[in-house]
């Protein structure tokens, strides 16, 4: 074999291993795709007003200008990218106002995850903020383990970590410092 030949061959074998690797790249994406599901949600939803109501009796009214839902993959949760404004009622028809800037409600275990500049105000007069909160909406209670001001008629306290009744009834903290009025 010539020079010449034997150069023709090694371009027409390159030619041929380079469009062979190019034709399996785009084979090996296509089969990337099949194991990739989009993460989309099943439901969006612009300035959502819910009412729940238990025997004819509003107990929750939630307003958020962004819901997404999420129910059609295994672990469904419902999110508020740009927060929720949340009244709670008691059996007193006495309310609870929660705020926060971002919220996540996960359907199989009832918890609520609330973040950025969480506000808890009782009908009471008491106020607890905090950035991240959680709540768990079977037995009704709060808590975090970040950093909180609480504020009510008798002062104002500082700490970290916290966990407390939707009614501010029961109140447990960690780490705290302040000033409070205890002529209880």
């Amino acid at each position: 074999m010539t020079f010449e030949k034997k150069n023709r061959l090694v371009y027409i074998v390159t030619a041929i291993a380079v469009t062979f690797f190019f034709g399996c790249e785009s084979n090996f994406k296509e089969v990337q795709k099949i194991n990739f599901s989009e993460f989309i949600p099943g439901g969006d939803a612009d300035n959502v007003n819910l009412k729940y109501t238990d025997s004819g009796l509003i107990k929750v009214v939630l307003l958020s200008p962004k819901m997404l839902d999420y129910s059609n993959i295994s672990f469904p949760f419902t999110e508020f990218p740009k927060g929720i404004d949340v009244t709670l009622y008691d059996k007193k028809a006495k309310t609870t106002k929660v705020t926060s800037n971002y919220a996540i409600s996960y359907s199989q275990t009832g918890i609520i995850d609330l973040q950025g500049k969480v506000r808890i105000i009782s009908q009471d007069g008491q106020k607890l903020e905090t950035e991240q909160l959680f709540y768990d909406q079977k037995n009704e209670w709060f808590y975090t383990e970040k950093r909180f001001k609480f504020t009510d008629l008798k002062g104002v306290s500082n700490g970290q970590g916290i966990d407390f009744s939707k009614d501010f009834k029961v109140i447990h903290s960690q780490k705290i410092s302040g000033e409070v009025d205890s002529k209880e």
